[in-house]
């Protein structure tokens, strides 16, 4: 059963305060990050209900926003994702070379995960760096001007990483 640690609650009801009583459906995006960040990087439909609960508020409240906004995952994701910005600026500086290449790369097409859990190939609408065109969401970090040189170098730096942290 999904359910908040006590540290997981206390953010919970810090988000939920910002708004005024029974606005507490404003709440919805930060507590879905938070869900999303406290069960394995993703958000299953039990999760979404859980929320949804904490939240009174009905289940399809929460799946009409998680299915709408990109920032969640629906299904299991990889210890890095990929999201390579698939919009036209992007476009007309080879995004969908890139999109290609990193699945070529790693063997998977955009929306699915390797089949180690190390990496997601992703595409999104926008991501407001248009003049780092190509680039992509690597985490927190924006990854602009990419190659295919670049691209081998990410991976790279993710396999690293993740090696050094076992």
């Amino acid at each position: 059963m999904v359910k908040f640690s006590e540290e997981q609650l206390a953010e919970f009801n810090r988000l939920v305060s910002r708004y005024p009583e029974g606005k507490q459906k404003s709440a919805l995006l930060p507590v879905l990050h938070l869900a999303q960040d406290s069960f394995g990087g993703w958000l299953s439909a039990e999760t979404m209900d859980y929320v949804a609960e904490m939240l009174q508020i009905s289940s399809i409240e929460v799946y009409e926003v998680a299915t709408f906004y990109s920032m969640y995952n629906l299904k299991p994701v990889g210890k890095y994702m990929f999201e390579v910005c698939q919009t036209g600026p992007c476009m007309l500086r080879g995004s969908d070379d890139i999109i290609a290449y990193i699945g070529e790369k790693l063997g998977i097409k955009p929306g699915e995960t390797t089949s180690d859990g190390m990496f997601t190939l992703k595409t999104v609408e926008c991501l407001g760096a248009c003049g780092y065109a190509p680039m992509m969401q690597l985490g927190k970090h924006y990854r602009e001007h990419l190659t295919r040189e670049k691209v081998d170098a990410i991976i790279e730096e993710c396999r690293s990483k993740a090696a050094n942290m076992n």
